[in-house]
């Protein structure tokens, strides 16, 4: 008699169920990633074309890109700081997204980036 060859039926119940998780978790967390994208091409975009060093226009400036990104779930003044350095605006983003995965299991993604206005004219990040 020849050994069983193949999976099992539970075998193949454990790979779906581990495909699901994988596929949930990517779904529950591409928005958050979606999101920064947008906020660090929106950073980019008002540091190249501002001459203003005023930190809190730069600020307003941004909430009102947000607001046509349709990005909602943040707001600049909570995940950013702006400041003057030499002339120049430099911009530190640290926050995290925290998704509700299954019961009381959380997702948390964290992004962290600092903009430098004078690298970015020069065209480096």
């Amino acid at each position: 008699m020849k050994a069983q060859r193949g999976a099992s039926y539970w075998g193949i119940m454990i790979g779906i169920l581990l495909a699901v998780v994988v596929i949930k978790a990517a779904l529950i967390t591409w928005p958050a990633y979606w999101d920064n994208r947008l906020i660090n091409a929106s950073i980019e975009e008002k540091l190249r074309s501002t001459n203003s060093n005023d930190p809190a226009k730069f600020m307003q400036d941004l909430e009102q890109q947000f607001s046509l990104n349709n990005l909602r779930d943040v707001q600049a003044k909570d995940i950013m700081k702006v400041s003057n350095s030499g002339g120049e605006l430099v911009v530190q983003v640290d926050y995290e997204v925290r998704k509700n995965f299954m019961g009381n299991v959380d997702l948390v993604v964290s992004f962290e980036k600092q903009f430098d206005q004078r690298a970015i004219k020069v065209g480096g990040k």
